[in-house]
């Protein structure tokens, strides 16, 4: 659990719109959107990604689907440092991160 993900950033079908395909799937056949101002309290990977993005104040939705996340960005935002938030999902051994103990 402490490798990064492979991700490969594109752009999307609309300006504003930028998508994100992984190397692994993070909702199997599931559908999953996130707004701005949601209450997001799942413990799930994709709940945890969706958190990580908006919290940023770049993104205002994400949806996932599979492996890609696709975000709108909000009114004058870049899509600059979103592809490391996605990247670092998995990654545990960051400086300053202590691991968590399983008994």
């Amino acid at each position: 659990m402490g490798q990064s993900i492979n991700v490969v950033e594109k752009s999307g079908s609309a300006p504003g719109v930028a998508r994100f395909e992984l190397n692994r799937s993070l909702t199997s056949m599931a559908h999953l959107r996130y707004d701005q101002g949601d209450d997001i309290s799942g413990a799930r990977p994709p709940d945890e990604l969706a958190r990580r993005l908006l919290a940023t104040g770049k993104v205002a939705t994400v949806h996932m689907y599979s492996n890609v996340v696709t975000v709108e960005l909000r009114p004058f935002q870049s899509t600059a440092g979103l592809i490391d938030v996605v990247r670092r999902l998995y990654t545990h051994y960051l400086e300053g991160v202590v691991p968590k103990k399983f008994d």
